[in-house]
């Protein structure tokens, strides 16, 4: 599934974006369990923004993929970056409790280089 973007409108000014997604369900790879959990997306674009509809199909694509929390987040990081190319971006995984644990996976991106006027 690609993640398509559109052309930010305000590419001279820093903002942020955040989105929501309280329902990400993946499989854990090692007891083949369903993982339930919240994602969020907390981005500053350069000159491209992030697709909604896109970004729900490319997360459900998760729902049968056997793969573990930590690695999801870090896919999800790399996925959007190499989409949007954005000036910051954060990803977090908070996934529901299992065993009496619950885990909380924070990813970060910053670019090299800000094209935002200085």
């Amino acid at each position: 599934m690609s993640l398509e973007t559109f052309e930010n409108q305000f590419p001279g000014r820093d903002y942020e974006i955040e989105i929501v997604c309280p329902e990400f369900t993946a499989v854990c790879p090692k007891t083949g369990q369903p993982d339930f959990g919240t994602i969020t997306i907390r981005y500053v674009p350069d000159t491209r923004c992030i697709e909604l509809k896109s970004l729900k199909m490319y997360l459900q694509a998760y729902r049968d993929r056997g793969i573990f929390y930590e690695n999801s987040i870090n896919v999800i990081l790399d996925d959007l970056v190499a989409a949007c190319e954005p000036r910051r971006m954060t990803v977090i995984g908070q996934f529901t409790p299992r065993g009496g644990i619950s885990s909380q996976i924070t990813v970060y991106h910053e670019a090299a280089s800000s094209s935002s006027p200085g």
